[in-house]
């Protein structure tokens, strides 16, 4: 439909439009970069950026330097609105689960959430390293961040003194070396891992985790939760259990997304990012009724 109404409005103005392939080979010197950019100006008079994946990037062809005339497309301004239902002001109770191999890639993500959400579950490799930190925990062969291990006990501070409930698992599938075919067993938390390499969800055998909150991320959806995925792996995920319909919204970017999430941006809210980000005085011109 987006691309009906802009085919519209191009053709009742006389406006040609095309598409360029992708610049993500492309490398220019500094001494060139200026060059570089002129040369994008010369391909025609608005820039709208419709790549959310690659909207924390500072590249020539993310910027849009020289356009007076400057435009979010529907996919990004989707992206941003979602967020901001999760990050500018969140209905309550508000859930955040996440995963990864490194407590040190995740800190700044923790500790933003922190401050938003009501409970935070965290999975994934990165759970071992907490695992490990606050109760002793045998994680045998399991993924440990020993530089992301030292400022475990900082985050949890945090979320005591901001009232944030945060769960870890409390048993394990375990394997005896990381392959599909692996034999499989359990553990608690009392006893720990003896051995044996950490899960993953592209396993059969130890997709059970992912799966349970993949189906009950749905069934909340079904409530009239919002739910949104983030995260390239995730949105794997997702497809694999076909979700991704079944969810409010499924990021298209996982660097962007992170970022957003982090905090990152020179703006405080995703609202006020859609704003500084782009004029809508074009965009509201090619509206087609």
């Amino acid at each position: 439909m987006c691309e009906q109404i802009l085919a519209l409005y191009f053709k009742s103005v006389g406006t040609n439009f095309f598409i360029i392939p992708s610049f993500l080979q492309i490398k220019a010197d500094p001494a060139n970069v200026k060059v570089f950019r002129e040369s994008l100006r010369k391909l025609g008079d608005v820039y709208v950026n419709d790549a959310f994946g690659t909207a924390h990037r500072a590249h020539s062809s993310m910027m849009g330097e020289g356009f007076q005339q400057r435009a979010a497309g529907f996919l990004l301004k989707k992206e941003l609105t979602y967020f901001a239902k999760a990050l500018d002001n969140p209905e309550r109770p508000f859930l955040a689960i996440l995963g990864g191999a490194k407590v040190k890639d995740k800190i700044q993500l923790i500790d933003n959430l922190l401050d938003k959400v009501s409970e935070m579950i965290i999975g994934g490799g990165m759970s071992y390293t907490f695992l490990k930190e606050l109760h002793g925990m045998k994680i045998g062969d399991s993924l440990y961040d020993e530089e992301g291990g030292k400022i475990v006990g900082k985050l949890m501070e945090k979320a005591k003194k901001n009232g944030v409930q945060i769960h870890l698992p409390c048993d394990f599938v375990t394997a005896n070396k990381f392959d599909e075919h692996a034999e499989v067993g359990q553990a608690d938390l009392s006893e720990g891992i003896p051995d044996g390499p950490p899960g993953v969800f592209e396993f059969e055998k130890f997709s059970c985790g992912t799966k349970s909150f993949m189906d009950l991320i749905v069934e909340v959806t079904e409530t009239g939760a919002i739910t949104i995925i983030g995260g390239g792996d995730t949105a794997t995920c997702a497809a694999k259990y076909k979700a991704e319909d079944k969810v409010s919204h499924v990021s298209t970017g996982g660097g962007a997304s992170l970022e957003l999430l982090e905090g990152m941006f020179t703006v405080e809210t995703p609202s006020l990012l859609l704003q500084t980000y782009c004029s809508f005085q074009y965009c509201q011109q090619c509206t087609v009724s």
